[in-house]
């Protein structure tokens, strides 16, 4: 049999590992793998044509003309091999009878640890560290830190990677409080975590690590308020959505001195920046460029999921849901959207 006569699957804004573990997946020779490395938008959703499927990243555009397009090409199936699903307009997909799956939970415990290697490498000023020797400056100053044990840290969602990243702050003997709207208080009082609401986590935290997921009530949630009532020099993190964080109101922060570190993985206007390489350019993005000129904020390009079983969990995940969506079979659980 040739290949052409496999399905068809569209698969855009993809990178080395992207090909690597897809085409390593289980089963997947049963599909034709098309590997895009540009991102689907408007001006590119044309090179779906003859696909069966489409298989998109965090930021591939999935808005309502987008799927549109989509639907009339005959495409009937979006795979995102991602969590998030924010790029995606559901409510036209559904009407267009164009299916949606992504991946829930990939590794909770490369997200999880990343984290922490955030939390260290911004309070111990490793990275920093890191360059001076390299450039034979050995001196301490301007390296000082502070120790985890006995301090605060509050953790805003407590999902799988939440829950994980409290039980490991606990093993550095911090206090751990938590904000969520649905409390997993069995755990919570098994663990040592005491919930709170946000307000008195901001006003307790020596660090503060985001884990929610982007919603109307979560955009934006730490914001001018929110950085006003945290302590003065308290740290934050996050690993989880942009938009859940206001760029500006923590540019603020830090040029006021109130905010004592910030470590981002991600960031609200990542599109077209994150996971490319730009080296050589001018940084067009204004807020990011100034975030990058304090000392005090750490910035990684959206590599929290990237560890060896997270890449296998997602690539795992993806072909089967395309599998079972050419055999009509039923998806994986809590995959489909």
């Amino acid at each position: 049999m040739s290949s052409f006569a496999k399905p068809i699957v569209s698969v855009y804004d993809t990178k080395p590992y992207d090909r690597d573990y897809l085409s390593s997946a289980e089963g997947v020779k049963a599909l034709y793998l098309q590997f895009r490395d540009f991102r689907l938008e408007p001006h590119t959703v044309s090179s779906a044509e003859g696909a069966k499927a489409i298989c998109v990243f965090v930021n591939d555009n999935l808005h309502q003309p987008v799927l549109e397009t989509l639907a009339r090409l005959g495409i009937r199936m979006v795979a995102l091999r991602c969590a998030g699903f924010n790029n995606v307009d559901l409510k036209s997909a559904r009407s267009l009878g164009v299916t949606v799956t992504h991946v829930p939970s990939y590794s909770p415990n490369a997200v999880a640890e990343h984290t922490i290697a955030l939390i260290l490498t911004l309070n111990r000023k490793t990275h920093r560290a890191f360059n001076r020797v390299r450039e034979l400056n050995f001196s301490l100053d301007g390296l000082v830190g502070f120790d985890l044990h006995a301090k605060t840290a509050g953790i805003i969602g407590t999902g799988k990677t939440g829950r994980l990243v409290c039980n490991i702050l606990r093993g550095f003997g911090m206090q751990v409080i938590a904000s969520d709207p649905f409390p997993t208080k069995e755990w919570a009082m098994h663990n040592g975590i005491q919930y709170t609401d946000t307000v008195t986590l901001a006003q307790q935290s020596d660090v503060v690590s985001l884990h929610a997921p982007l919603t109307p009530e979560t955009n934006r949630i730490v914001g001018s308020e929110f950085i006003a009532q945290m302590k003065p020099g308290a740290m934050l993190i996050n690993v989880s959505r942009g938009r859940l964080v206001d760029t500006a109101a923590i540019i603020d922060g830090l040029k006021s001195g109130h905010l004592g570190g910030v470590a981002l993985d991600v960031y609200e206007e990542e599109e077209g920046i994150f996971f490319e390489n730009l080296s050589g350019q001018v940084l067009q993005d204004d807020e990011l460029a100034r975030l990058l000129t304090f000392p005090n904020v750490l910035i990684t390009a959206h590599q929290a999921f990237l560890t060896r079983e997270a890449l296998t969990e997602i690539s795992r995940v993806t072909v089967e849901n395309l599998l079972r969506f050419n055999q009509g079979q039923a998806f994986l659980d809590g995959t489909a959207l």
